[in-house]
Formats: structure tokens, C-alpha cells, sequence
């Protein structure tokens, strides 16, 4: 993810419109190195078929795929959704249970908290050789990230979304999930989207949750995400979000 230093604000633009998500050239290349990999040709021969046939029942073409990522503790899934790159609104293609979970409700904060993040984050690395088959990184800790945890403290780091259903702060989705997450994800790659955003909520942050939970002490916390959260739920396109000096973030 790449963050630009501005005089009021840190602007995070991989989660939005930022010009990674653009597809500004192909990369073929990503797609043969990946397939180097044994786990990665399994996957393939697995799943490259199906998921051709997933993104021509959308009306997609692998060469402008784009993808998002979207996920919720509760409810346990990750949604993937995709469009055609720079051309409309995602639509959803694929839903996998969240095999796994740890810790509870409420941000990342320090290394060894159990905790899965919550905000908006991007995968910004591949794993062919994971310690759970296959994985794809998070940019965590990100510029917020970094601005909330208190002084002296290690935030953490190394969180994937990858195979089986054990987790300590990751997102396991089992081992055929994400092989076929894996393969979507180099097709998108390799079509040229070299961060593809992934938003991470504790629930579906509507008025009527948010109120539910209004004694919770991440209250003031999830009415930063909830603008983001409503503005992909009526458009089905990205936000732009920006992260203030304090670390706060704030959707446009």
C-alpha cells in the first residue's frame, strides 16, 4: 500500500480509488512465477476451470479482473467480489466461511492480543509455501494501525487470510477455499491489480447493530468504518478513506 505524508492527513489509498487498483499494465509474469510453486499448480489444476466459469457467469474477463475482499466476524465469511477493472460496481462473487476465529469484537492492538484486525487493509504478498498451504498477506499494521498502538507497544504483524480453520489473528477460510481465493487472486495479479483491498468488520455496521452495541468500548471506533462499510452497501464501488494525524479514519 503506498501512503502519502499530507500536512492534515496520512491519505491510505489502497482501499479506494488509489491507482493501484486501476490495472494500469498486465503481468503475465506473476501468473508463471506463482506457478513455479507446487501448491499453486494444485490449486490450479483444481479450481482454474471453475473459477474461469465463475467470472464468465458474471460477465468477466480474467484479463481485467478486479477483485475485493470483504469480511465479518460475526456471521464468520468472507465475501470476494469482482468487476470488470475501472468499469462499474463489484458484484459478489464468492462466499467462504470463516473457518476459524480468535480473540474478540474490536481492533488489533499490540502483538500476542489473538486479536483479528478490523478497517480497511489491502493484500499486498503471496505465500506459495504457507504454514497453512497457501496465503495471501495483509498490509497490517497500516498507517492507522500504527498511529493508534500505544507508544513502546509491537503491534503484531504477519496476518493472512489462508487454509485450514485454526487461527490466532488470521482469516482461515479451509484449504479449498483458499486455493480457489488463491487462484482468483493471481488471475487479478496477473491482470495488472497489484493490491487488492480488503476491508474487515466486526458485524454488519448498520444504525440499528451499531446501537445494539452502543456500551461496547470500540463504539466510537466502528462509527470510523461504518461510512465505509454504508457507502460499498449502496454502491457497490469503494470509498476513498483517508487516516487524520490522531489515526482516525475517515471515509470520503
Amino acid at each position: 500500500m503506498r501512503i502519502l505524508l499530507l500536512p492534515a492527513v496520512l491519505l491510505v489509498t489502497a482501499p479506494a480509488a488509489c491507482p493501484a487498483t486501476q490495472h494500469p499494465q498486465s503481468d503475465p509474469a506473476f501468473r508463471a512465477e506463482q506457478l513455479r510453486y507446487p501448491r499453486v499448480r494444485e490449486a490450479y489444476a483444481q479450481y482454474q476451470e471453475p473459477v474461469r466459469q465463475l467470472l464468465r457467469h458474471h460477465g468477466l474477463v480474467p484479463e481485467r479482473l478486479e477483485l475485493f475482499v470483504r469480511a465479518f466476524k460475526i456471521g464468520r465469511r468472507v465475501e470476494v467480489w469482482g468487476r470488470n477493472a475501472g468499469a462499474g460496481p463489484f458484484g459478489l462473487l464468492r462466499t467462504f466461511a470463516l473457518a476459524g476465529t480468535s480473540g474478540t469484537l474490536g481492533p488489533k492492538r499490540r502483538a500476542g492480543d489473538g486479536q483479528i484486525p478490523e478497517g480497511f487493509y489491502a493484500i499486498n504478498r503471496f505465500n506459495p509455501n504457507s504454514q497453512y498451504l497457501l496465503s495471501l498477506g495483509l498490509d497490517y499494521p497500516n498507517a492507522a494501525d500504527q498511529l493508534c498502538i500505544a507508544p513502546g507497544l509491537d503491534p503484531g504483524d504477519n496476518i493472512f487470510v489462508h487454509g485450514s480453520n485454526e487461527t490466532i489473528g488470521c482469516l482461515p477460510i479451509t484449504d479449498a477455499g483458499i486455493r480457489e481465493l488463491y487462484v482468483l487472486a493471481v488471475e487479478a495479479r496477473a491482470a495488472g491489480q497489484f493490491s487488492i483491498p480488503v476491508h474487515i468488520f466486526p458485524f454488519e455496521l448498520t444504525p440499528d447493530q451499531l446501537a445494539r452495541r452502543s456500551a461496547s468500548p470500540h463504539q466510537a471506533f466502528w462509527q470510523e468504518l461504518a461510512p465505509g462499510y454504508q457507502y460499498f452497501e449502496t454502491h457497490h464501488r469503494l470509498p476513498t478513506v483517508t487516516v487524520a494525524a490522531a489515526g482516525a479514519y475517515v471515509v470520503h
